[in-house]
């Protein structure tokens, strides 16, 4: 039954992606990329199949540290949900995402449309230079730069490698840092389609102001939220399919 369902959602998931996609096309051309009502859409159609789909749910928390203006969201990654969600936690998420979705179809015409900020992984120190630049014009417009600093999603439990690029971008552009903590794959397989009943938890750590050095920043950031993601792993929340 688990597998059925996951086959159903991941249909609902991408079907979703794409009739967000077009009815929100309008306002998305009309504000010149400036409208996160279609993520918006998608994320609402993503957590609604989970629920009624799958028998998950997500719990936010946190949510006090949510920033207003310009900041980084340096984030935990185990699943595909937590590039979805932040359409519905932030007011104008812009993601660092790999440079080679921006030829996906909608996905990658959204991308590009409403100001997403690619990333080319095999090009080292050049990628980092372009990685900047991108992210300043997003600052300057009082963003919220969504960055997930392992670069790969991860097994429930596993610490990946924590990428310098969020270290230069925090340096750079000189806005707090919202270490952002979950424990996702309990409901939402790393790799392939698997989805399974419960509840997972994303949840906002109070922010690293700007100024640290690169070292410090690090450590703090990444004791932070492999800290707290491993308790929330360790937690068992109840789940009732009515909740």
């Amino acid at each position: 039954m688990t597998f059925v369902r996951s086959v159903l959602f991941a249909g609902w998931l991408y079907l979703m992606m794409a009739v967000s996609g077009l009815i929100c096309l309008p306002q998305t051309i009309a504000t010149g990329g400036k409208s996160m009502a279609g993520g918006r859409m998608w994320a609402r159609t993503t957590l609604f199949g989970l629920r009624w789909i799958v028998g998950a749910r997500v719990v936010f928390k946190g949510m006090e540290h949510a920033p207003k203006g310009a900041a980084i969201i340096a984030g935990k990654h185990q699943a595909m949900l937590e590039t979805i969600v932040p359409f519905i936690m932030f007011e104008r998420p812009a993601f660092v995402l790999k440079a080679e979705l921006l030829a996906a179809p909608v996905l990658g015409w959204y991308a590009k449309a409403m100001g997403m900020i690619p990333v080319d992984r095999e090009a080292h120190a050049s990628a980092l230079k372009k990685l900047l630049r991108a992210a300043r014009p997003a600052r300057d417009a009082g963003r919220q730069i969504v960055i997930f600093p392992e670069g790969a999603r991860q097994q429930p439990g596993v610490a990946g490698e924590y990428k310098p690029g969020v270290a230069a971008i925090y340096r750079d552009l000189g806005v707090p840092c919202v270490p952002m903590a979950l424990d996702t794959g309990r409901i939402w397989s790393a790799k392939g389609i698997m989805r399974r009943p419960g509840v997972a938890t994303i949840e906002l750590l109070p922010p690293i102001p700007p100024g640290l050095s690169r070292d410090a920043f690090m450590k703090t950031l990444e004791e932070r939220i492999e800290k707290r993601s491993q308790e929330l792993l360790l937690d068992t929340p109840r789940y009732t399919s009515g909740a």
